[in-house]
């Protein structure tokens, strides 16, 4: 289920009927050496990417970026700046076609002789931009502050992404209309439309983008990635991954270790090759069977403020009448079990989300429907958050899909989800059908990079929550055991998803030292949970 943050808080997913939930991610210093292209190509055997991604390196090191104010429409004010990267489409073709990457900065808040660089960011998805990374300085976010006086904050859209080449799969209008069908399929006439739905969104990603389809691998974002570092001046890169991101950084520590200065890896998808990428959504839900769980003690806690009941049990009924109403007459002509799906399910992958999605929850069972029609129905008039809502969920897709081999035989849907759904309906089929145009895919589909430590790699910090969702924490001790030297830092009992933005001085503490000093710390350390939200 991908992990993402549009305009809207309920976007459509056009290609199954269900919908996501939009609460889901310089200056120049010296020029790479040429020890350090010399050690990509070393490390990968001197194939055709590795001498393309250092050939296009060298050119953007040697071009740099051309920083200007943003233009009006990006909603990025000044201080911040943007400019353009060019990459090649195909890294084995380096001199061939090119596409531009948008990328955004905003400088250090300290001395000049406080500086250390730029610290690069990626949100998650795949599909997430990143040009509001820079915003958590001029927001004055007190997190980042410390982390902020060092470095430049730099963000960019990744391939496909926004402004950088933005790949289409459906007309987004059509993308977010609603009601989609229920997820939950009634008979086999339902599996079979949903089957349907979903060949038929593969098809208009090829339709509509199928130049870009082949090259939409994340090994290809991890290049684009050092190309950027290259662009800016920087020997080495510092980068935080959130999500999707930390396999981003996962794929180029392995492909680049002796590029990485420091990295910081948050809420960590198992880099496993057994799980990238159809066993990691099963994964999934299992874990956000459970933070559901979570969300509904807390209502029933609070049951003072949202009237739901005193207990899970009870919550849960009130949930489960709440879908047959949709399922049987979407209210408002419009909110049905997927646009359901997809407005609860913010509250397991985030506790900013808990408050909200409760009170509408309990605004619509003392009667006031229009409150979740407004959180749970698309806009049509919103174009723009519409278009980045479908290019969001094209990416998604379009990078899973490429990245990894998946099950072509229905029949292996059919049980795994069937199987799951049992004990963990929350999410089981949406998310099934969410990534199941990747059973009949257009294009040839990789095998997974093996995720390793090799020469030069420095400590990488990895933080993750107990109970997260989106991400389930056995991805982070994965990691761990493949990155020789990882730290990691556990906050136990929490599950928000993303923790290193999070108010928790244990967490905050541990990455602003790692980032401002180099030390990961000793050993592996458990934080206590961040505060709970309160109604």
């Amino acid at each position: 289920m991908r992990d993402s943050r549009p305009k809207r808080r309920a976007v459509a997913l056009g290609s199954a009927g269900v919908l996501v939930t939009a609460t889901l991610i310089s200056g120049a210093v010296a020029a790479p050496t040429a020890s350090a292209t010399a050690d990509t190509t070393t490390h990968q055997g001197k194939d055709r990417e590795a001498r393309g991604v250092a050939i296009a390196a060298a050119r953007a090191a040697k071009a740099g970026i051309d920083w200007q104010d943003c233009p009006a429409d990006w909603n990025l004010a000044k201080p911040i700046q943007c400019g353009w990267v060019s990459v090649p489409l195909d890294y084995a073709k380096p001199h061939g076609k090119q596409i531009k990457l948008a990328v955004d900065r905003i400088g250090n808040t300290g001395t000049p002789s406080e500086r250390q660089g730029a610290l690069l960011y990626n949100p998650g998805g795949p599909g997430g931009s990143g040009l509001r990374f820079p915003a958590r300085v001029t927001g004055k976010n007190p997190v980042w502050a410390k982390t902020a006086k060092a470095y430049d904050f730099v963000g960019f859209d990744p391939r496909g992404v926004g402004k950088s080449a933005p790949i289409s799969c459906v007309d987004p209008q059509e993308f977010v209309k609603a009601p989609k069908m229920d997820p939950v399929p009634g008979s086999e006439a339902d599996k079979l439309a949903q089957r349907k739905l979903a060949r038929s969104y593969a098809e208009g990603c090829y339709e509509r983008s199928g130049e870009m389809l082949p090259h939409m691998t994340t090994p290809n974002t991890a290049r684009d990635l050092d190309v950027i570092r290259a662009a800016l001046g920087e020997k080495k890169l510092n980068f935080l991954g959130v999500s999707y991101g930390t396999y981003l950084g996962a794929v180029y520590a392995t492909l680049f270790p002796g590029h990485v200065r420091r990295m910081v890896v948050d809420s960590v998808v198992n880099p496993s090759r057994d799980k990238i990428w159809y066993q990691a959504n099963l994964d999934q839900d299992v874990a956000f069977e459970g933070r559901w769980k979570d969300w509904q003690d807390w209502v029933a806690k609070n049951d003072a403020t949202f009237h739901l009941g005193t207990t899970r049990d009870a919550v849960q009924a009130q949930w489960l009448k709440l879908r047959a109403t949709a399922a049987k007459d979407p209210i408002g002509g419009v909110v049905g079990p997927a646009e359901l799906i997809s407005f609860f399910q913010s509250a397991p992958y985030y506790d900013s989300a808990w408050v909200p999605v409760a009170t509408v929850f309990s605004k619509y069972v003392a009667g006031d429907t229009q409150a979740l029609v407004d959180a749970a129905a698309p806009d049509l008039s919103d174009t723009a958050g519409n278009a980045a809502a479908e290019n969001g969920n094209a990416v998604y897709t379009a990078v899973e899909c490429a990245d990894a081999k998946w099950p072509t035989n229905w029949k292996t849907w059919d049980r795994d989800n069937t199987r799951l759904h049992k004990d963990h309906p929350f999410m089981t089929w949406a998310n099934a059908w969410m990534n199941l145009p990747c059973a009949t895919w257009p294009v040839k589909q990789q095998t997974p990079l093996n995720v390793k430590t090799d020469k030069g790699l420095p400590p990488v910090l990895i933080v993750q929550a107990e109970r997260d969702a989106a991400t389930p924490y056995g991805g982070a001790v994965e990691l761990h055991k493949r990155l020789e030297g990882s730290r990691l830092v556990t906050e136990k009992d929490a599950g928000s998803h993303g923790v290193t933005g999070l108010v928790n001085p244990c967490v905050n503490d541990r990455v602003d030292t790692y980032l401002l000093t180099g030390d990961p710390g000793r050993g592996d350390v458990t934080c206590a949970p961040h505060a709970t939200p309160k109604p």
